[in-house]
């Protein structure tokens, strides 16, 4: 069991990594986002081995996986709108008057 701890705290760290590698700009904070990978990765390989059991270590790393992908996506930021060229005005409501 201590493995495969160990193994989801190292993916979780992994992915926290790639994200903060290439997705820098849309993280809150690299503290976070290297925090949060792991614990979510130990959750989800804590919660599928108390559901399987022992044995399954393979499916186990798999949810820890998951889990930190699923938890490190909620992190994200949107994209910032890109301006392409000069902004065109909004056209005038019906109805109102232009003055």
């Amino acid at each position: 069991m201590i493995w495969e701890a160990l193994g989801a705290v190292l993916i979780g760290l992994v992915i926290a990594l790639a994200a903060t590698h290439w997705l820098a700009d849309r993280f809150p904070s690299r503290t976070l986002t290297l925090a949060t990978g792991p614990v979510a990765a130990l959750l989800g390989a804590l919660l599928t081995r108390s559901i399987l059991g022992p044995g399954y270590p393979v499916l186990v790393l798999l949810a820890a996986l998951a889990m930190g992908a699923a938890l490190l996506s909620l992190l994200l930021r949107p994209r910032p709108p890109r301006l392409r060229g000069r902004v065109r005005p909004a056209p005038p409501l019906k109805g109102h008057r232009t003055a």
